[in-house]
C-alpha cells in the first residue's frame, strides 16, 4: 500500500488560489440526573402548571412518553417482584444496565479496541504523505500554507477510508453516551414524579409507598438523606470511576487532560445536588454509579473480552486488575 509514494496519496484542493502556476495536478488516490422534608424548588419544579393547565418545558419533560415509560417499567419491577421500593429500584438498575449498557460498553470497547489497533497504519500513512506533500510542493512552488492544507485533507479522507474499510469510525463509540444518559435523565424525573406525587396509578398513590419503602437509615425514600453518606457514595463512586481511566491512561492529551479534571470537578458537584433531591433519586444514582463501575472493571477482564470478541491491542495487559492496584497504590499511597 505503500510501495510507491509517485502522487498515489493526493487530492488537489479546488477552493485555493495558487496564482499564474495554477492547482496543482489531481493525483489519483489509491485505498491506502417526607415529601414535607423537600425543599419547596424540588416539589414546585414538578407541580407549577401555568394557566390552562400548560406547564414549562420541566413539566413537558416530566410528562413525556419515555419519562412514563420509565414510571411503567419502575411500576411493572416493583407489582412483578413484590419487593419493597428499595429492592426495585435497585433490581430495575441492574437489570437495565445489564442488560442495555453493558452490551454497548462492550460495543463501545470493541470500536476503540479497533480504531487502537489501526495507529501504526495511520502514522505510516502520515509520514509517506508528509513526504509526498514536500515532493509537490517543492516541484509545484506551493507555499506552506497550500503545503499544509493539502496534507490536511488528504491526511483526513484517507484515515476516513481506513475507518470505513474497518468499519470503526470514533464517533460509533459514543452510542453508549446517546442510550445511557437520557435513560439515566427519564428514570430519575420518574422517581422524582413519584416522589413528590406527581405520578398515581390504579388509585394509590406510589409516594405514600415510598415514604415507608426504604431500608436502614434511609426508610422514607421520599425525603433527604439527612446523614448524606447516599450522596457521598455516589461521588465517591464516580470518581473512582474517573480515576480508574486516568490511571490507564499514559500520555493524555491537553485534551483529554481537560475533560478528566471536569468530570472529577462534576463528581465531586454532584454530592451537594444529591443531598437536596430524595433519597429514591439518589439510591437510583448510587446503584448506577456501582454498576457503572462494575462494568468498567469487568470490561477490563481479558477473558471477557475475549467472550465479547473485543480485538486485543498493544495496550492490553494480562494482569489488568494488579496493574490497576499498582498504579493506584503508586500514585495515591507510595508518594505519601
Amino acid at each position: 500500500m505503500l510501495c510507491r509514494l509517485g502522487g498515489r496519496w493526493l487530492r488537489p484542493l479546488p477552493s485555493l488560489q495558487l496564482g499564474p502556476r495554477g492547482p496543482p495536478a489531481a493525483l489519483a488516490s489509491t485505498g491506502c440526573a417526607k415529601h414535607s422534608a423537600l425543599p419547596l424548588w424540588a416539589v414546585a419544579s414538578v407541580s407549577a402548571v401555568g394557566p390552562g393547565g400548560q406547564g414549562g418545558w420541566y413539566e413537558a419533560l416530566a410528562r413525556s412518553a419515555p419519562v412514563q415509560g420509565a414510571e411503567e417499567v419502575l411500576l411493572g419491577a416493583h407489582s412483578a417482584t413484590g419487593l419493597p421500593w428499595w429492592g426495585s429500584i435497585l433490581l430495575t438498575t441492574v437489570a437495565l444496565r445489564g442488560a442495555v449498557t453493558l452490551p454497548l460498553a462492550a460495543y463501545q470497547h470493541y470500536i476503540l479496541a479497533k480504531v487502537e489497533n489501526l495507529q501504526p497504519e495511520i502514522k505510516n500513512i502520515a509520514r509517506c504523505l508528509n513526504q509526498e506533500v514536500a515532493v509537490h510542493a517543492h516541484q509545484l512552488g506551493w507555499s506552506k500554507r497550500v503545503a499544509r492544507l493539502t496534507y490536511l485533507k488528504n491526511m483526513r479522507r484517507l484515515v476516513s477510508e481506513l475507518y470505513v474499510r474497518d468499519n470503526c469510525h470514533p464517533f460509533k463509540a459514543t452510542v453508549l453516551v446517546w442510550i445511557q444518559l437520557p435513560m439515566w435523565i427519564f428514570m430519575s424525573i420518574a422517581l422524582r414524579n413519584f416522589s413528590t406525587g406527581a405520578a398515581r396509578s390504579e388509585g394509590f398513590s406510589v409516594q405514600e409507598q415510598l415514604a415507608s419503602g426504604g431500608v436502614l437509615w434511609f426508610r422514607d425514600l421520599t425525603a433527604l438523606d439527612s446523614t448524606w453518606i447516599l450522596p457521598v457514595s455516589v461521588g465517591v463512586i464516580n470518581l473512582l470511576i474517573v480515576e480508574i481511566f486516568a490511571l490507564q491512561k499514559i500520555g493524555m492529551s491537553r485534551f483529554q487532560t481537560y475533560i478528566t479534571h471536569f468530570v472529577r470537578a462534576v463528581s465531586v458537584l454532584i454530592i451537594p445536588v444529591a443531598a437536596t433531591l430524595p433519597s429514591s433519586i439518589v439510591l437510583y444514582w448510587l446503584c448506577s454509579s456501582f454498576m457503572g463501575l462494575s462494568q468498567n472493571l469487568l470490561l477490563r477482564s481479558p477473558r471477557f473480552r475475549q467472550i465479547c470478541r473485543i480485538p486485543l491491542t498493544k495496550s492490553d495487559s494480562d494482569t489488568p486488575y494488579k496493574d490497576l492496584f499498582a498504579a493506584f497504590y503508586a500514585k495515591f499511597i507510595s508518594r505519601k
